[in-house]
């Protein structure tokens, strides 16, 4: 199928071939039949694309610091490196759109195949020809609307969603500052309200547009003041809605201007914020932003997983703001198809860019894109890039997941090694299978896994998707019979491992990704030691906000089991002995916005009778270096710092090792691999994973119950 794409590194924007996304069980997919192009929210984005890297850098100078301060932690090179990567991106366009229904997740009920929806949502309502739609995102289309006025609808829910933090009254008074698509949707609404309405803009084709849907006045934004003086009596606006979109701050100064005492202004659209305070202040004007489409937006749990708020207690969420849209359509009081002023068939989708580019001279505000009736899904499953032969004498791999560490990290350190060939790789959505697929010379890309599996050209895969996806994956990979390269965790429930060491015969290897025992300093130390020994293992981690997808137990595991797990694997490699009893503790504390677990101190107990302490924290200040090892064994003293620095303390004697870049092993986790397939000795013995990964879930249990677990 085709979709719409943009790099975000260099601005290229054009229609590409990808595969079809797969139907997950919360939500739909859709064949697109309109899908509107947002003229500011993607000229903008389009703008900001074609910018160069400096100018890019000018605009975003909180990430350029974030930039900095890592280049500080993880050197030059690596950071240049993932910053590179992570502008490589390419990214989807469009987020409103109308189509029938494809395919219904098991999870989804009152939907069925052929029904008409409306879509919404950046990153799902894409210029596509087939998009996957999660249920709270996606409504059914009314009888007696048509796909086209359908297709406006996230632009008129973000339009509705301002008006209602407005919180208009019969009869009110109220200015919208901006007059494309977003204002002309909101005097709409306001009418339909009843309110008397005031509009302005700098260009006059907008303004006439206005009084033509409804407004009462509309005049030049340099009028606004006298105009509104003269539509109010001199009592100024109940309300102002800026809708508008520049970086000037003149909108906010020219709404404290014209509003009444104690009035209301509700920012909708993208413009300078610098508040006169004094003008604020005085009149003691009340501020509101409006999120986007209305509560529920950027909301996991609501957009992805499908849990909606309570009716009673959210009364408009941005689905029922969909619904509500749709429904002023039917009754006629809202008419976005007055507003159209380009269609385009999607294979010249092209040409709609070339207008906001400004390539074509005409004045534009609606534009929409019509798709072909006819699509077969079972023909967009993969698609292949390259006819390359591939030769058995190599590691011929199938990746699963192209994440941002996959993308910034695995696939940059398996480049530098020869003899691994890349067959196909399998993603969440066509975009990063395109960007991906051509980036790292794929021969085929697709985003069913299935296709990597039975694919007999790859005998090797590397799986780095979700936590939760993992046991099911490595499993797969067992059963066909594929050697498997499992991102870390192995698995993020205790049965899940047992059903995976079950199946494990060793025929086929599998090798998880705990890469710090390949850093060069790691091994350095391990060459030191022997016998008993003692490792103190000290990590600054950091916070990872709890609405982020690894603090979710269902969906990451939460950190122990996470992220925790590299550093059990490191104190075991060091030590070279299996665990044999643990103990934990956290730090309690009342406010959970970090949860407990983050903050963790650990006592690890080895058969051959050393120890380990692993002391992880995320509260702390993140300026201080991320890792730090202590080990202490007979004779030999030796700290390691976050593995740009290692000190050795033998024989009387101190020796430094320093490093101007880390490295943390992945180039030699992935030679390690590369090996072990070829020979059929695994780099990471199966017990040692089997172990390590026991003893996570042994470590939440001894937070559970306060006291020392036996690893069994």
């Amino acid at each position: 199928m085709k979709q719409l794409i943009q790099s975000f590194k260099t601005g290229e924007l054009g229609l590409f071939e990808v595969p079809a996304p797969i139907c997950q069980e919360n939500g739909v997919l859709v064949h697109t039949s309109v899908s509107l192009v947002s003229a500011g929210t993607e000229k903008m984005l389009v703008d900001f694309a074609k910018k160069s890297m400096l100018a890019k850098a000018k605009d975003r100078p909180d990430l350029v610091k974030q930039v900095v301060g890592k280049m500080k932690k993880e050197g030059v090179k690596n950071t240049l490196e993932k910053v590179f990567t992570k502008l490589d991106t390419p990214i989807p366009l469009g987020y409103s759109l109308s189509g029938r229904v494809l395919e219904v997740g098991k999870n989804m009920s009152g939907i069925n195949i052929g029904d008409r929806v409306a879509c919404g949502g950046a990153g799902y309502a894409n210029h596509a020809e087939i998009n996957y739609i999660p249920k709270n995102l996606m409504v059914k289309i009314p009888d007696d609307v048509d796909d086209v006025d359908a297709s406006f609808v996230t632009v008129g829910a973000i339009a509705l969603q301002g008006v209602r933090q407005t919180e208009p009254k019969l009869g009110e008074r109220v200015a919208v500052i901006g007059l494309g698509l977003l204002g002309q949707l909101t005097i709409q609404l306001l009418k339909a309200n009843g309110c008397k309405v005031i509009g302005s803009d700098v260009d006059p084709d907008k303004i006439s547009l206005a009084l033509q849907m409804g407004a009462d006045e509309a005049c030049n934004a340099t009028d606004l003041i006298k105009k509104s003086d003269e539509f109010t009596n001199g009592y100024g606006v109940d309300a102002v809605i800026i809708t508008a979109s520049t970086a000037s701050n003149q909108p906010a100064i020219d709404a404290a201007e014209i509003s009444r005492m104690r009035g209301r202004v509700v920012f909708v659209g993208m413009v300078g914020m610098d508040i006169p305070r004094n003008d604020y202040y005085k009149k003691e004007l009340d501020l509101r932003l409006s999120m986007a489409y209305g509560p529920g937006r950027y909301d996991p749990q609501y957009e992805e997983k499908g849990i909606d708020y309570p009716y009673d207690l959210v009364r408009w969420t941005e689905q029922r703001n969909f619904e509500a849209f749709l429904g002023l359509i039917e009754e006629g009081k809202i008419s976005p198809k007055k507003l159209l002023t380009h269609t385009f068939n999607y294979n010249n989708a092209m040409t709609a860019y070339d207008l906001l580019e400004g390539k074509i001279q005409e004045k534009y505000l609606g534009i929409v894109l019509e798709y072909d009736n006819e699509i077969n899904l079972a023909e967009h499953k993969v698609v292949k890039r390259t006819d390359k032969i591939i030769s058995q004498d190599k590691v011929n791999l199938g990746l699963i997941g192209a994440g941002n560490f996959t993308k910034s990290v695995i696939l940059p350190n398996i480049q530098k090694i020869d003899d691994y060939e890349l067959v196909g790789v399998c993603t969440a959505t066509g975009v990063s299978a395109e960007g991906t697929g051509k980036k790292y010379n794929f021969k085929y890309i697709t985003t069913d896994s299935n296709e990597i599996f039975t694919n007999s050209e790859i005998n090797s895969v590397i799986i780095t998707t979700q936590h939760n996806t993992h046991a099911s994956l490595v499993k797969k990979a067992l059963e066909y019979k594929k050697h498997c390269f499992i991102e870390k965790p192995l698995c993020i429930y205790e049965e899940e491992l047992e059903s995976i060491s079950k199946l494990y015969s060793g025929e086929s290897l599998i090798q998880v990704g705990f890469n710090r025992r390949f850093s060069p300093m790691v091994q350095t130390m391990k060459n030191h030691l022997h016998g008993q020994m003692s490792v103190n293992y000290r990590v600054n981690a950091g916070i990872v906000p709890k609405d982020i997808w690894i603090q979710d137990r269902e969906l990451g595991g939460g950190r122990i089991i996470g992220e925790v797990c590299h550093f059990i694997d490191t104190c075991s490699y060091l030590i070279d002995s299996d665990i044999t009893s643990v103990y934990a503790s956290t730090v309690q504390k009342s406010n959970q916005s970090i949860p407990d677990e983050d903050n963790i101190n650990v006592i690890l107990n080895y058969s051959n009778g050393s120890t380990a302490t692993i002391a992880y924290y995320a509260y702390g200040d993140t300026t201080m270096a991320k890792e730090y090892i202590e080990v202490f064994a007979n004779g030999v003293s030796m700290e390691m710092h976050d593995f740009r620095e290692l000190v050795i303390y033998e024989n009387g004697k101190k020796k430094k090792e320093k490093s101007s870049n880390q490295d943390k092993g992945f180039t030699n986790e992935f030679k390690a691999f590369n090996e072990a397939v070829r020979t059929g000795v695994s780099a990471i013995s199966f017990d040692s994973i089997y172990n390590t990964t026991k003893t996570t879930f042994k470590i939440l249990e001894s937070i559970n119950t306060g006291i020392l677990v036996d690893v069994k």
